[in-house]
């Protein structure tokens, strides 16, 4: 293992008990192990065209205006004034859950990879905000760009626990009518809701001309379905327990959790959002990875 990634492996960050301290830890290990700083491109939009010359990039030819004018064209991009960002974080029971021999809980994990995105946003000088939610909008801290902005957010997420029931969905629409200003909205959750309900709240966003992205984390067991004895499930979010035999159930399990999985990805490039996936026994530079290369790539596409 390279030195970078004890740091970020979950199993250690799990001992960090400082959140800020984590973070930083994150975000730097990150920039060594990718050797390049996650803060550039990350607010960056649209400004104009100009012509090619050699020795440009060839990653910001506009090929659409090639296709029609014969002619090479750069986009050009610029930084966006007042970028501002909004991370909500599904702090429903589900989130709650952590299978044995993992590290840290959904929650947890999700709860670490939103600090060390609000301090990339906010070492650039930009506005991030917090907004917590289940059934419900639990927390809104809205944007700002002050550092003393960044110890809200920790201390927002660090008395925040995984509780009550999820309805992402109605909770979306709320947003988009709440959040005027257009923003980049950055959605970490592990989904397990109503997906139709969850994908027309993501719609109402991109209506109101969002920039939606949305992490997916979740448990590795809930990936693998590792169990082999008879077991009592418990049920989150008032669902009844039940005792199972796993091994009868494993290959129609995975079937339906990976339908699931593709049914959120698909909703989310039709809405033309960014989408990624994570689970909690990777390590913490993979969720920013999953992230930060999306919005690098779409200012180079």
């Amino acid at each position: 293992m390279d030195d970078y990634r004890k740091y970020l492996d979950p199993q250690t960050l799990a001992k960090v008990q400082n959140l800020d301290l984590a973070a930083r830890q994150i975000v730097e290990g990150y920039v060594s192990g990718a050797h390049k700083s996650p803060f550039h491109g990350f607010s960056a939009e649209f400004a104009q065209h100009r012509e090619y010359a050699t020795g440009d990039d060839l990653r910001y030819v506009d090929w659409k205006v090639y296709a029609k004018s014969d002619r090479y064209y750069l986009k050009q991009y610029e930084a966006e004034t007042n970028f501002t960002c909004y991370l909500l974080l599904d702090c429903s029971e589900s989130m709650r859950y952590r299978s044995e021999g993992t590290a840290l809980s959904k929650w947890e994990y999700a709860r670490l990879v939103a600090a060390a995105l609000a301090y990339v946003v906010l070492k650039q000088q930009d506005a991030a905000g917090l907004c917590t939610i289940n059934d419900h909008v639990v927390d809104f801290l809205r944007p700002a760009s002050q550092p003393t902005h960044l110890k809200q957010i920790y201390y927002t997420l660090e008395h925040t626990e995984a509780a009550g029931e999820s309805g992402l969905g109605k909770v979306f629409h709320e947003l988009a009518e709440r959040i005027n200003r257009r923003s980049l909205i950055i959605i970490i959750s592990d989904l397990f809701d109503d997906l139709d309900s969850v994908m027309l709240g993501l719609k109402h966003f991109r209506h109101r001309k969002h920039d939606v992205s949305l992490l997916q984390v979740i448990d590795p067991a809930e990936q693998d379905f590792p169990f082999q004895e008879p077991v009592l499930f418990r049920g989150l979010e008032n669902l009844p327990e039940q005792m199972a035999e796993p091994r009868s159930l494993k290959k129609a399990y995975q079937a339906e959790f990976e339908k699931f999985l593709k049914a959120a990805q698909r909703g989310c490039r039709d809405l033309n959002m960014d989408y990624g996936l994570v689970r909690t026994d990777q390590s913490l530079d993979m969720a920013l990875s999953t992230f930060l290369s999306h919005r690098q790539s779409r200012v180079g596409s």
